[in-house]
């Protein structure tokens, strides 16, 4: 029942914001008037968005961030929720709408980024053959979970190893590369970056994976999609049949999506453990390496766990 009243919206803008302040306030009175709840993110260089709430109150909240020029024209993902997807409303003004962090070298999507590739046209791509080459900007325990067939998954732990990426991929520069993520963010700038760093033929998928899924379910994305509510994970299948599992546990390597934090308060890890290895543990489930020490009741750093 409650599947079919709620959902979740997610969307962004790079749109130069002039006081976040102002427009988080705006914000928050919208979402306390139509019961959103969900996580904002406003910054000089624009908007960052998911919220959940009824279809009708979703429907509503798009009239009225519309009613402000500088949000139209933005491409809306709309997925179906059970209404529990977040604890509650926060919406904080930060430097910026997605923690890149890469200083001088940070990239305005409004002078520099790739061309927006339509899902149609990336189906087509694949369809056909074309020669080109998918990199997942997302990070590693996204990349567990799901991902595009024969895609380059650059072991990325946050978006500050972005220069490295580069460098692992240098030898395409002059192919056609193409970013992906999640729901395109991450993809504005990264498509950017490449073009500053030589490459010459870059595009990015519009709307990100999630837009690509919900068209075509069940083709050329492999396993479920991360994403950053209480679902943690989402698919869209036509026929579940058709579903292919490609995460692995990483305790024991059976087939599994279950993810889990490690069980060291002090690591907190996100990982896959499948249900046998999460009993095995009593619930209490350590990620693998230097955490295992915490077994022996002893709680160890995160710089203790880098040097086992």
């Amino acid at each position: 029942m409650n599947e079919e009243r709620h959902q979740i919206i997610l969307f962004y803008k790079y749109v130069h914001i002039d006081d976040p302040e102002a427009v988080k306030a705006w914000q928050e009175d919208i979402c306390a008037r139509l019961e959103l709840k969900g996580r904002g993110i406003i910054a000089q260089e624009g908007i960052n968005i998911t919220f959940e709430g009824t279809k009708e109150n979703i429907a509503e909240y798009i009239k009225e961030l519309e009613k402000d020029k500088r949000f139209l024209n933005i491409h809306f993902k709309l997925s179906a929720s059970n209404g529990n997807a977040f604890p509650r409303l926060s919406i904080k003004v930060r430097k910026e709408i997605v923690s890149l962090h890469l200083g001088t070298c940070d990239i305005d999507p409004n002078q520099i980024t790739g061309v927006h590739l339509a899902p149609a046209e990336l189906h087509e791509w694949i369809k056909n053959g074309k020669e080109f080459y998918i990199v997942d900007m997302r990070n590693v325990y996204e990349h567990k979970v799901g991902h595009f067939k024969n895609s380059i998954l650059p072991p990325i732990e946050n978006f500050r190893d972005l220069p490295k990426v580069v460098e692992q991929i240098y030898h395409l520069k002059n192919k056609i590369v193409l970013t992906v993520c999640t729901g395109g963010v991450r993809c504005e700038k990264a498509s950017g970056f490449l073009i500053k760093g030589g490459f010459t033929d870059v595009y990015q998928l519009d709307g990100g994976i999630v837009s690509y899924m919900e068209k075509y379910p069940n083709e050329d994305f492999q396993g479920k999609l991360y994403v950053f509510d209480g679902r943690v994970t989402m698919g869209f299948y036509t026929d579940d049949s058709k579903h292919e599992i490609i995460g692995k546990c990483d305790h024991c390597g059976e087939q599994s999506e279950n993810y889990v934090n490690c069980a060291n308060p002090v690591c907190h890890r996100h990982f896959i453990a499948c249900e046998n290895c999460v009993t095995k543990g009593d619930g209490n489930v350590f990620c693998m390496g230097g955490c295992v020490l915490s077994r022996h009741g002893r709680k160890i750093s995160k710089v203790e766990a880098n040097l086992i």
